[in-house]
């Protein structure tokens, strides 16, 4: 499944300056990680965001949100945003939500390469 490039361009302008952000293409669509975790992306045309429990558990009154699950199962800290819950300042509210969860989580050891030793 392709993703909807200009909302790629529009997330990455509201992603926070400095931050070390990445990107890496996962899931058929495009993540964006802080510290090593992902916390938002787009499948689709559609926003995934990774808030927490709590914070997942809250966006779902609001409008345009749905639960987030790929296998049936719904996962617990994670909700997509449809295109229609993205104009005006909600992409930026909702990258900033989801990038201030990020910064809750500890850093993500770097990824061993072959050859790294384990001791």
């Amino acid at each position: 499944m392709a993703y909807d490039e200009d909302l790629a361009d529009r997330v990455r302008a509201a992603v926070p300056r400095g931050a070390g952000v990445t990107e890496r293409k996962m899931f058929g669509g495009l993540a964006f990680m802080l510290k090593g975790h992902m916390f938002t992306g787009i499948v689709g045309d559609e926003l995934m965001l990774r808030l927490g429990e709590a914070g997942a558990e809250a966006a779902l009154r609001r409008e345009h949100v749905r639960e987030m699950g790929f296998t049936g199962r719904p996962m617990k800290a994670m909700v997509f945003i449809q295109p229609a819950g993205l104009h005006g300042a909600a992409l930026q509210e909702w990258v900033e939500a989801a990038a201030a969860f990020a910064r809750t989580l500890p850093p993500k050891p770097a990824a061993r390469k072959a050859g790294d030793n384990v001791s």
